[in-house]
């Protein structure tokens, strides 16, 4: 992803009177030097009746003047861009700013002296010291942000710094525009295991609805690029006045829904190695692995809201581009950030009665009443797998604040009863191996008679 934005300066006087007073503010002090020592020379040439040293003083209290004069039209002719790629990258990646600054008037410039704004957390304050630009010349300069903390942050605005060559005066120029840089969570690649189903996410044994065979039952759609020709609806067409296909078949997709516990009282410590960050990282994977194999994914939160996408019930994937859909929803994981809530109901009621599909759940502590709500989840769905972080594990090397007692065990049994493919994530854990412990104790459960099951190819 490259973004570019041109940049539009800020104008700093008002009129003739306050663009002298600004090209005035910019003398150097070798400029105010010359500009005192010119009038102190014209005034001894005055009372002492010497033409000459008037001359001189003339010459120096111009020489000032006509920088200050002609540096102040220049700036406003030096146009800058900013050009960010990619615009989005992962915690810990690199992306690299190119700065562009070209010179639209007939005239050179002097030294430039270019800076860019960026935030503590992307690096120190990029600046640059440009050569003289010829007339119609461009410079580019390029530079590198990274940050280990998710979130957006803003570049710019750029600063220009200009000089005359003879070094009188010096005078800023401030450009609007910005680009803003986002920090996604790190993405883990998942092994393509099985939990039962189908290995795509087309359902079991890939079903689908038909339509009915007779011409008016057939269910039709607007043309789109690629369509077979062979598919026109040629009555429709006429009806509607547009292109309109058959729609003969549909593919019944599974549904995958990330669940991500993002309540405060759940999460001890801070930082990226924290275990809510751990928790974002795994459903940043997992919904973009569970995408790349053709399910419709959506993203659930704590308090029950869910990134939008254009499938029902707030699914994306179906009637959305899978890229675009990652996109929306890696937007989201890299700016959330904890809630005030202190329970799950509000996620149970966004489930939805009946809705069918895996369930993958991503949850800090839990007390009983949580456990058992989540349980009630577990029969809204077609399989659940959660991943419940050992906050006592956790905590023991983030902070020196004791955390509370560690119930995961308990937990994690009543989880399991209610058929929950449920796992403890210590500190420092690969979800890649818990994707495929999951799978193992899928295996285990179903040998001695569990319920626990779903799709994690």
């Amino acid at each position: 992803m490259t973004s570019a934005a041109a940049a539009h300066a800020d104008d700093d006087g008002g009129g003739d009177r306050g663009g002298l007073r600004t090209a005035l503010a910019g003398l150097t002090t070798r400029g105010r030097s010359f500009l005192a020592a010119g009038i102190a020379a014209a005034v001894c040439a005055y009372v002492l009746g010497q033409s000459d040293l008037l001359r001189v003083g003339l010459l120096l209290a111009v020489l000032p003047l006509v920088c200050a004069t002609v540096l102040y039209r220049t700036r406003y002719r030096v146009a800058g861009s900013r050009r960010l790629s990619p615009g989005r990258v992962p915690a810990g990646s690199e992306a690299r700013v190119h700065l562009r600054m070209d010179n639209v008037s007939r005239l050179p410039t002097g030294l430039l002296m270019l800076q860019d704004r960026v935030p503590y957390v992307l690096g120190p304050r990029p600046r640059f010291v440009l050569d003289r630009m010829e007339a119609g010349g461009r410079r580019e300069v390029s530079y590198r942000v990274r940050s280990d903390l998710r979130g957006r942050y803003p570049l710019g605005p750029l600063q220009l710094r200009l000089t005359d060559p003879f070094g009188m005066c010096e005078l800023t120029r401030s450009f609007s525009s910005y680009d803003t840089l986002t920090v996604v969570p790190r993405v883990e690649a998942l092994p393509p295991v099985r939990l039962s189903g189908e290995a795509k996410g087309h359902g079991d044994g890939r079903q689908r609805s038909l339509a009915l065979a007779g011409e008016d039952d057939v269910i039709p759609r607007g043309y789109r690029y690629g369509d077979d020709l062979r598919r026109v609806h040629w009555r429709l067409t006429a009806r509607y006045g547009e292109l309109m296909v058959r729609r003969e078949e549909q593919p019944q997709r599974s549904r995958c829904t990330v669940l991500l516990d993002t309540r405060a009282t759940a999460f001890y410590g801070a930082g990226p190695d924290s275990a809510f960050e751990w928790a974002v990282s795994g459903a940043a994977s997992t919904l973009v692995h569970m995408l790349e194999r053709g399910f419709s994914v959506r993203l659930l939160t704590d308090t029950g809201s869910s990134v939008p996408g254009e499938g029902a019930d707030g699914f994306a994937g179906a009637s959305q581009e899978s890229a675009d859909a990652a996109g929306l929803m890696m937007d989201t994981l890299a700016v959330i950030d904890h809630s005030d809530g202190t329970g799950l109901a509000s996620a149970h009621d966004a489930l939805g009665a009946g809705s069918e599909g895996l369930l993958i759940a991503f949850l800090g502590d839990l007390d009983e009443e949580q456990a058992s709500v989540l349980a009630g989840m577990r029969r809204r769905s077609g399989g659940a797998v959660a991943f419940l972080l050992d906050s006592d594990t956790w905590t023991r090397e983030t902070a020196d604040v004791p955390g509370p007692s560690d119930p995961s065990e308990e937990r994690l049994r009543m989880l399991r009863e209610a058929g929950w493919t449920a796992l403890k994530v210590p500190r420092g854990a690969s979800l890649a191996d818990l994707w495929r412990q999951a799978d193992r104790q899928r295996v285990e459960l179903a040998r001695t008679g569990g319920t626990a099951g779903g799709d994690l190819s």
